[in-house]
């Protein structure tokens, strides 16, 4: 971070992060002064998700998410939690969003999990629907999805997307995937990068390259 500090404003906090730093990583990074988003994707039932959403605005992120999964009472349960935990401490809520489908599931992986005869595309609209009537911000959703999603959920709606990876870069165990620059044209708010950057030899330089393709 302090080696893309002038390229990058906004960090991702993950499941393995948080594991091995907890909340004082998280006050180490904000003292750099950077936007942070805690992706630990809260699913559990709405009393533990309210707790844990209180929690995650406390120690000051910008931005965090849940599995819409969780249902209707947990989203609403975590929003009502926030905006509490917010007023109390005389901030503005953190941006709340809603995991629709993981971007490392296929078409047939979905719906074995799911249940569901509904394409991807379908059921992320579905979830994302959903996640508009609890309250919540917006979504998490492959780059595929946004151009329907801000059909059928608004422009103010936010859309996150992960499964962006440069043209230099193979997939890994992405399978939705576009590039920075066509995530960015078709609509994304926010694009999630990782492991282009910090697996790289030289992130400050893969950073600076994504940013180039952007930018052209």
């Amino acid at each position: 971070m302090r080696r893309l500090s002038d390229l990058i404003s906004f960090y991702k906090v993950g499941l393995r992060l948080f594991t091995l730093g907890g909340p004082r990583i998280i006050s180490r990074l904000k003292e750099m002064g950077v936007k942070l988003f805690l992706d630990l994707k809260l699913h559990d039932i709405p009393n533990t998700v309210a707790d844990a959403s209180r929690a995650a605005v406390s120690m000051g992120v910008d931005m965090f998410n849940l599995h819409i999964g969780g249902g209707m009472k947990m989203m609403r349960a975590a929003v009502e939690a926030a905006h509490d935990e917010a007023d109390r401490i005389g901030i503005l809520p953190p941006i709340l969003l809603g995991v629709t489908i993981l971007t490392s599931l296929d078409e047939d992986e979905m719906r074995e999990i799911y249940g569901t005869e509904r394409s991807i595309r379908d059921q992320v609209v579905h979830m994302a629907e959903m996640a508009k009537s609890a309250g919540l911000d917006g979504v998490v959703a492959s780059p595929l999805e946004i151009g329907v999603i801000r059909d059928r959920c608004g422009g103010n709606f936010t859309v996150v997307t992960p499964g962006v990876r440069p043209e230099w870069f193979g997939r890994g165990d992405q399978r939705r995937v576009m590039t920075p620059s066509q995530a960015l044209r078709a609509g994304a708010d926010y694009i999630v990068v990782g492991r282009p950057i910090y697996a790289s030899d030289d992130p400050r330089e893969a950073a600076f390259k994504i940013i180039e393709e952007i930018e052209g």
